[in-house]
């Protein structure tokens, strides 16, 4: 099943004989991470089920089981819990349990972005996840603790992915019992995003990885990143929230001496006054490679600064400490050491 999209999954089980509410039950049950042929009060069981797709169900849940292999588990000491998995091809891939029923998954292997401050962006991009490589990170959360909100915020970016990540969110949203404010969709801002985000069914929450103000800096931090002015995506992303009735979540990881300073601040002051918009400050995960790493967190003291400033003037600011940082909790970090440590011509076969 390797490769396989959503659309694969439910021709082969319409060529198994299933009608549309047989598929919906199997999908709904692997969704929730029950046995296959569990059945609701809505929705038929394997009693119900045509004999043909009977008797493939148990090599289905074998085949649905093999998307993604749990490499390693590594829990942080605020709740959060980062795994490794290892994908059919030997890729590796990180998704976080996070603390209050969230999950934060990856969509691609690598990114093609090159933020210079992100782990996973230094390996650029390997390739897309399917759309069932991406729900089954859903299902291997949901076998150790309820998930209620997903955030695609993990390794890639989403708009680069993203007819595989609407599949994803459209069916989590149908079939997963998430609300579709609680399913996150994560942007350095594109094109796509805004024409094709508004025609879903299952509209999901925006986030947009903003880090300046300056186009200039912006650029520099974000090198890959379209060259959409810092202006126009706030008013694309105004735009959206008015349309769906839940505000933008911007991401800015806070820097020290480079995104941190009173120019910053103003400008954002200027530009999120009276806009239906959070702006979460996101103190820099050190990968701790010392000279290899230029960035450093901002001083305690110069985030409360920040954030009494902003709100003073009425812009709605939080700190949202990355998760899990007592256990590589940067985007990347996870998976850029076990390929460090791994050794050099262990075959992509002896990944367990």
């Amino acid at each position: 099943m390797s490769g396989m999209q959503i659309t694969d999954l439910e021709h082969r089980l319409a060529e198994l004989g299933a009608k549309p509410a047989h598929r919906d039950a199997v999908l709904r049950a692997w969704l929730h991470a029950l046995p296959l042929e569990t059945g609701s009060r809505r929705q038929p069981g394997a009693q119900a089920f045509p004999l043909r797709l009977r008797q493939a169900l148990p090599g289905l849940t074998e085949e649905l089981q093999q998307l993604l292999r749990l490499q390693s588990e590594h829990p942080g000491n605020d709740g959060s819990v980062r795994r490794l998995y290892a994908l059919h091809d030997g890729q590796l891939i990180e998704s976080v349990l996070l603390p209050r029923d969230g999950l934060c998954l990856s969509c691609q292997v690598g990114c093609a972005v090159g933020c210079r401050f992100c782990m996973t962006g230094r390996s650029g991009l390997l390739r897309q996840l399917s759309s069932l490589e991406m729900l089954a990170q859903v299902v291997q959360a949901r076998r150790s603790k309820p998930i209620r909100k997903v955030v695609f915020m993990g390794m890639g970016e989403p708009a680069h992915n993203i007819d595989n990540v609407i599949a994803t969110i459209e069916l989590l949203g149908r079939a997963a019992d998430i609300g579709h404010k609680n399913l996150v969709f994560s942007t350095v801002g594109d094109d796509r995003v805004f024409s094709r985000l508004p025609q879903m069914q299952v509209k999901p929450a925006l986030a947009l990885s903003l880090h300046s103000t300056d186009d200039e800096r912006r650029q520099q931090l974000l090198p890959h990143a379209p060259r959409i002015p810092v202006v126009e995506l706030l008013e694309r992303a105004q735009a959206y929230a008015e349309q769906v009735g839940y505000p933008i979540q911007l991401q800015w990881t806070l820097l020290a001496g480079i995104n941190d300073g009173a120019d910053e601040v103003d400008a954002l002051i200027e530009l999120l006054r009276g806009k239906y918009m959070i702006l979460n400050l996101i103190p820099y995960n050190s990968s701790g490679e010392g000279a290899l790493d230029p960035y450093q967190r901002p001083a305690g003291e110069r985030i409360v600064s920040m954030v009494r400033a902003l709100q003073s003037q009425g812009i709605l600011t939080k700190v949202r400490q990355s998760a899990g940082q007592d256990v590589e909790g940067a985007c990347g970090q996870l998976r850029a050491r076990a390929l460090h440590l791994r050794p050099a011509r262990r075959s992509r076969t002896d990944v367990t």
